[in-house]
């Protein structure tokens, strides 16, 4: 069994900002579903993502749609509270990043590729010691983005990643990893030539899942040197 050294009362009150927040995004993309499939019912298609809908919204607001008044109360309904949603996750956001701007160590682990503000103060505010972790692999695993291991008649067959550990943070490594390989095209760097290589033979979700496992170990090794991370 692996324990982790107890955080302090800062940290676990900057990761109940990142719950907190981590649930209304979650309520805002239910709305917006509601929302999309009501408007689909009456002929109306709104494209995918958050942002696509809010021509849509506005149109609806502004009376241009051409549907039952009925209907266009029951989505007013919908849109003020996913406004209402919105504007507090905006005020969380700003209290995270006020956070961020006082910790010493996440604004050293957002200089890493891939790793944003969010991403930084949510490692910043689990890892209490990174000395817990023998190596880089070891936090990988921990996080669960290392593949499983299925030994039979003594070969070593690699499956999927474990997924075991902390989930958000997870989450958070494979999406900034995903945005770094949509920057990587004309990157000149070491990672750059490794992850087209790999796009090479893999697909990119897989890819993508690499990179979030080289991140962790990044990480691992900012946290324990105490040092910025330095471009390869």
């Amino acid at each position: 069994m692996h324990f982790v050294a107890i955080k302090s009362a800062d940290q676990q009150a900057v990761l109940m900002l990142h719950r907190a927040r981590d649930l209304l995004v979650r309520q805002r993309t239910m709305l917006i579903n509601a929302l999309r499939a009501h408007l689909a019912e009456l002929g109306i298609v709104a494209a995918r993502g958050p942002h696509k809908i809010r021509d849509l919204c506005t149109r609806l607001q502004e009376d241009h749609l051409d549907i039952p008044q009925v209907a266009q109360g029951a989505l007013l309904s919908l849109i003020r509270q996913m406004n209402a949603l919105e504007e507090e996750i905006v005020k969380l956001d700003r209290k995270i990043r006020d956070w961020h701007r006082t910790s010493e160590v996440s604004q050293r682990l957002a200089t890493i590729p891939g790793v944003g503000v969010l991403t930084a103060t949510a490692l910043a505010a689990t890892i209490a010691d990174p000395a817990q972790f023998r190596s880089g692999r070891q936090f990988a695993a921990w996080l669960g983005l290392v593949p499983r291991q299925n030994s039979s008649g003594g070969k070593d067959r690699l499956g999927r990643i474990t997924k075991m550990g902390d989930g958000y943070l997870r989450k958070l490594l494979v999406v900034g990893a995903t945005a770094v390989l949509r920057r990587v095209v004309h990157a000149q760097t070491q990672t750059a030539e490794w992850i087209r290589r790999l796009l090479e033979k893999k697909p990119a979700r897989l890819v993508s899942v690499a990179l979030a496992n080289k991140t962790a170990r990044i990480v691992w090794a900012v946290m324990s040197k105490q040092e910025v991370y330095k471009t390869v």
